[in-house]
């Protein structure tokens, strides 16, 4: 500091930044330019085709498939998991009985908080491969409860009907946790005499979570669907691992249309960066609505 500032911001901001674009920004860069090309991965014939990898996605069944179950679980995964996050914190936080210290949690609270919690410790490849487990046609967890009660039991990631739902299901559960506890953060730096005054007002729990909370909480709300809607977009891993976007390509989405084009038989590199350019524009829309469409005048505690 004593030779001024600038040497202090070249030493340490300089060569993170330098990393970040080497390593981050770069390859977006290369993925437009490869998406112009007709490159197949293998070798160093790469010739340009300027948007003809984009006029064939216009007309690929396929990757229209895979957009529309991504549109599903845009529309389905965010609202399921922030509902249940709510409900499950607000109960929480408020599911004890009113006593004279006003609203009160449950007991045992912090224990269901680790368990609703530990899904996130657990990496993705794992919670794919224990649902896949769980999903199985002749042993799996479900199937045996089913048939001990004495009830027939689907082929559930082998039939086209049920699959793409148990994938969403999984979705859902891994997520609910981690926005519990965020959820219950956020609401724990909410003033008590707010939920007392309420409930001296006679509202019941459902009114104070949708009057109250709600909007207390939507900062925390937004950044949670956000999230959510970028992961709903994606879903490469679980899909990829408990379906590969099959039975008859009903659980299909883009990342995995992706994945297949570019290291399938055909290796259509260029073909493939022209939907990852597809997918990244469409992830940066959607984010850009989510914070734009809900902004809202943000509360402060006095």
């Amino acid at each position: 500091m004593r030779h001024g500032k600038w040497p202090l911001i070249v030493t340490f901001l300089v060569p993170p930044v330098l990393l970040y674009v080497v390593f981050v920004v770069s390859p977006y860069l290369q993925a437009f330019q490869i998406s112009t090309t007709d490159w197949l991965g293998y070798s160093a014939d790469a010739n340009s085709v300027g948007l003809a990898n984009f006029k064939a996605l216009w007309h690929d069944g396929y990757v229209w498939n895979a957009l529309q179950n991504n549109a599903v679980l845009l529309a389905l995964v965010p609202v399921l998991t922030i509902v249940l996050g709510l409900f499950f914190a607000t109960m929480l936080a408020m599911g004890g009985r009113k006593g004279r210290a006003g609203v009160t949690g449950v007991r045992g609270g912090a224990l269901y908080r680790t368990v609703y919690f530990f899904p996130q410790v657990l990496s993705v490849v794992i919670i794919a491969l224990l649902w896949k487990e769980v999903y199985h046609p002749n042993q799996g967890l479900l199937t045996s409860a089913l048939h001990a009660l004495g009830l027939p039991a689907p082929t559930w990631l082998g039939d086209p009907a049920t699959a793409f739902w148990c994938v969403l299901a999984v979705m859902v559960w891994s997520n609910v946790g981690f926005y519990v506890v965020l959820f219950g953060a956020a609401m724990s730096a909410v003033p008590k005499e707010i939920y007392e005054a309420v409930l001296l007002d006679g509202a019941s729990r459902f009114t104070t979570l949708r009057r109250v909370t709600l909007p207390l909480l939507w900062d925390t709300v937004q950044v949670a669907w956000v999230y959510l809607a970028i992961f709903a977009l994606d879903g490469f891993i679980l899909v990829q691992l408990m379906t590969n976007g099959g039975p008859n390509f009903s659980t299909d989405v883009i990342g995995v249309r992706m994945y297949d084009t570019a290291f399938g038989s055909e290796t259509k590199f260029g073909y493939a960066s022209a939907i990852g350019v597809v997918m990244f524009f469409l992830t940066l829309s959607v984010a850009v609505l989510s914070l734009r469409v809900g902004r809202r005048e943000r509360i402060e505690f006095s």
